[in-house]
């Protein structure tokens, strides 16, 4: 027999509301609890934690700023900032009850905030303190909620993402580095193509990742402009004119970016450009890291009768049917969070159009997924650098015979002997199943001490001219 739950009673604008006893939000958190049982998704670890932590970095910044400019007491807004940093620091995630999916402005979760604090805050002070009136003073939902979007992208960024993408860009390098000097065949149409060092298609992959940072850090610095202030709809009507600014001050103080004010609120409210940005350069982050799981899957693939190039670490036993077989689990599992960074990036792209005239009427959602995009991409990067690049192993032996054999050598015989018998060469190579050397020999005049300097090819990874 389950034990009865005991509640109070709570109004709001609305009315009476029945909140469970020991709860902390309030009556808009309860009507929203009742209001969207759809997902079960929450704004909560693992994606989402810091969405929570960047509202009550709001309500901290907020009430600071408010006592700066003279608009509340230093008792109320040290209580609050007291409440909110708890908040920060998830004390009370358990009292965030809400669906992801919910009022497409967020003003539940901004409430269930403003509740939470206010009921701490409360106690702390020993007199009340109101959740709109004081705990969302100089706010909207509809520019906390961008802000917050902000703020938990900066912080999960910063967090998850970046250091993860340093480690792998490291680890490529390092492996590149050891692996200088050792050749393989290159492969073009997923067919035999000119030799490469080990090196150089790995700096390949390097300069990719490079590429992606240098585009995920300009997307970054976008969510550093704030739209609080803005308020209802652009306008910061019941917002000091100081505030955007003041607030700023507090937020670089409390959350260390260097965080500004937007240069025009109607943007910030009513756009999630920033995010459609940001969301972008993780999409295509996404598609570099399948690119390097699918190269590392193919040339580990056999190992009998695939490339065999390397041979990655083996982690754990590939079949439950099949015994000894061992299967690429890390790049797998990579490709897959890959992909659903690519489904969050399509799901963002349709929420950031929904800026109708001057809200954005999706911002829980691409919250949502903007966050769980920037760490299931933190995530899979350490895992792919310490057990995919760092320890594989190059199968060298398999990899010099294919080598000696790949009858396109002969491309590097074009400018003597013409491309026709090149080919004709290159064929009856294939053919016979004959080294290219042995056959260049038979059917040209060059001598075989020429030839072999010709078809080296460790000589073939380097430019002629």
């Amino acid at each position: 027999m389950t034990k009865k739950q005991s509640f109070r009673i709570e109004q709001d604008s609305l009315g009476d509301v029945k909140v469970p006893k020991k709860a902390l939000w309030g009556a808009q958190t309860q009507r929203a609890i009742e209001n969207f049982p759809i997902s079960g998704i929450k704004f909560k670890f693992p994606f989402g934690r810091s969405f929570i932590k960047a509202l009550g970095a709001i309500k901290y910044s907020a009430a600071s700023a408010n006592h700066d400019l003279g608009l509340m007491t230093a008792k109320k807004a040290n209580a609050i900032k007291a409440s909110a940093k708890m908040v920060m620091v998830g004390d009370f995630d358990d009292h965030f009850p809400l669906d992801v999916f919910q009022t497409g402005s967020g003003t539940s979760t901004n409430m269930n905030a403003n509740e939470v604090i206010a009921n701490l805050a409360t106690e702390k002070l020993g007199q009340d303190v109101n959740a709109n009136d004081d705990v969302n003073m100089s706010q909207s939902s509809n520019d906390t909620i961008p802000t917050a979007i902000c703020m938990s992208a900066l912080f999960d960024m910063d967090e998850f993402l970046f250091p993860g993408l340093d480690l792998l860009i490291e680890e490529v390098e390092k492996k590149a580095k050891n692996l200088q000097g050792q050749i393989k065949t290159g492969r073009t149409h997923m067919m035999d193509a000119m030799p490469l060092d080990f090196h150089q298609e790995l700096m390949g992959w390097s300069a990719q990742l490079k590429s992606c940072k240098t585009s995920l850090t300009t997307a970054t610095k976008r969510m550093m402009q704030l739209p609080q202030g803005g308020t209802a709809i652009g306008t910061g009507v019941n917002s000091h004119k100081g505030f955007p600014k003041a607030f700023c001050q507090t937020m670089e103080k409390v959350s260390g970016f260097k965080v500004k004010p937007t240069p025009n609120f109607f943007q910030g409210l009513s756009s999630q450009d920033n995010s459609a940005e940001l969301s972008s350069a993780v999409k295509n982050l996404a598609l570099v890291l399948m690119k390097i799981s699918n190269d590392l899957r193919l040339m580990n693939s056999g190992p009998l009768t695939g490339l065999s190039d390397i041979e990655l670490e083996a982690l754990q036993p590939g079949s439950s049917i099949m015994p000894g077989k061992v299967n690429p689990v890390i790049p797998e599992a990579v490709s897959m969070a890959c992909a659903d960074v690519i489904g969050n990036d399509v799901s963002i792209s349709v929420a950031v159009q929904s800026g109708n005239f001057q809200l954005n009427v999706m911002l829980p959602l691409i919250a949502y997924n903007l966050l769980k995009s920037i760490n299931l991409m933190g995530n899979a990067m350490p895992l792919l650098a310490k057990k995919c690049i760092k320890t594989f192993k190059v199968n060298t032996k398999n990899v010099e015979e294919n080598l000696n054999r790949n009858p396109i050598l002969v491309t590097a015989l074009n400018s003597r002997i013409g491309y026709k018998k090149a080919a004709e060469i290159a064929k009856k190579a294939y053919k016979e199943k004959r080294p290219i050397i042995d056959v260049a020999e038979e059917m040209t005049t060059i001598e075989r001490k020429e030839l072999e300097s010709l078809l080296d090819p460790k000589n073939l990874t380097k430019p002629y001219f």
